[in-house]
């Protein structure tokens, strides 16, 4: 996902680099997911970057710690601005924003300061199903933080066509979903893997009686085969000159030859 919005493979790899590259990754397919401008993004990722190293370099080395160094980093940041542009604008809340924003996205629990948000989808219909996926499933927050970012393009697939509630999806709006997923250019892996998560969820919700029946069934993904991008053939241009490359005149070539027409015809 950084690639559709940094244009240079070293800006990506430093982003990738930083001790918290998978947090700042998954903070910004979250900020996709929820259809963010692109410039949006391009002024926050700097700034959660330099917190990252700013933490990093005052001793922090998993992310519940950074917690404890935004407000140094605010300070820190604020007065490095003002000292570089002489401005004596305030400039508090263009700091703390993404840095809060990003720490409540990969951080479950984390309450930022400002304004709350609705961060975890589904949450007012099926608000136990991450707790569901930690206590009862064992999964580690990795792999609970892609469920959201699944689930999060799934919400944002209902708000569009105007469904106001999970109650009303059908086989047809999942089918859909898929497709319209898979028409993204996305990797059929990918895809797959929203699949897998969409059908626990709808389990979940059956479960709980938030749907009156279970449509995990309906949840279709494509077949990922190893290898499968390999193409299935040459071009005929290709077969004729590896044909037109074998020596006839003897008996090995005219061998040679008759085997790669049985296996051209």
């Amino acid at each position: 996902m950084l690639e559709e919005y940094f244009a240079k493979p070293a800006t990506v790899d430093r982003l990738r680099g930083s001790w918290m590259g998978a947090e700042i990754e998954t903070y910004v397919d979250w900020l996709a997911a929820h259809q963010y401008k692109d410039r949006y993004i391009w002024s926050r990722v700097p700034v959660v970057f330099a917190f990252g190293e700013f933490a990093g370099a005052r001793g922090a080395a998993t992310i519940v710690e950074l917690p404890a160094h935004v407000d140094a980093f605010v300070e820190h940041r604020v007065a490095l601005h003002h000292e570089h542009t002489r401005s004596t604008r305030p400039m508090t809340n263009e700091v703390r924003g993404p840095v809060e924003h990003m720490l409540a996205v990969v951080l479950d629990g984390y309450a930022p300061t400002g304004r709350k948000r609705g961060l975890h989808p589904f949450a007012d219909t099926a608000p136990g199903f991450f707790d569901y996926l930690v206590q009862e499933r064992g999964l580690r927050p990795f792999t609970v933080r892609r469920y959201r970012i699944h689930l999060d393009h799934f919400e944002t697939y209902l708000r569009k066509i105007g469904v106001e509630s999970i109650r009303e999806i059908s086989p047809t709006i999942l089918s859909a979903f898929l497709v319209e997923r898979a028409g993204a250019g996305l990797a059929k892996t990918t895809v797959r893997d929203e699949a897998g998560s969409l059908k626990v969820f709808l389990r979940y919700a059956h479960r709980q009686g938030v749907l009156s029946r279970d449509l995990s069934s309906a949840v279709g993904w494509p077949q990922a085969y190893r290898l499968s991008e390999i193409p299935r053939s040459i071009s005929w241009a290709d077969v004729n000159q590896v044909l037109a490359s074998v020596d006839r005149r003897t008996e090995t070539g005219r061998r040679d030859y008759a085997i790669l027409l049985l296996l051209v015809t």
